[in-house]
């Protein structure tokens, strides 16, 4: 599923993550927003077989603080086109373990910090 997972356009996403994330990281102040897209780019390239859990630091004043910087400064509009791409997907029924992923995608898109990505 992951092979075709890439063919269908998630090298493509994970090539954009990836980009944006090296824009991010020009200045200090993007390195750890930079950071989070690398974490997506990630998960973008390669999600069945991973998992997004909470991690035991996540609970933090920083963390809940960067999230809502993170959903006020673009995270809202990359989690709502995975939300977007997970609806039309899961039309077909071929289509709804590509859905998952995007669901996946965009839940970690909407709040990221604090957040591990863990092979299961």
């Amino acid at each position: 599923m992951n092979v075709l997972w890439l063919v269908f356009g998630g090298i493509f996403t994970a090539v954009e993550y990836v980009l944006a994330s090296l824009l991010l990281m020009i200045t200090i102040v993007g390195i750890p927003f930079g950071m989070q897209t690398m974490k997506m780019a990630g998960l973008a390239l390669w999600p069945f077989g991973k998992e997004v859990r909470s991690g035991e630091r996540s609970s933090g004043c920083l963390y809940l603080l960067m999230n809502v910087l993170w959903i006020f400064l673009g995270g809202i509009w990359i989690s709502l086109s995975h939300l977007g791409f997970g609806v039309l997907l899961c039309i077909t029924i071929i289509g709804i373990p590509f859905g998952m992923q995007h669901f996946k995608l965009a839940a970690l898109a909407l709040t990221p910090f604090g957040k591990d990505i863990v092979t299961v």
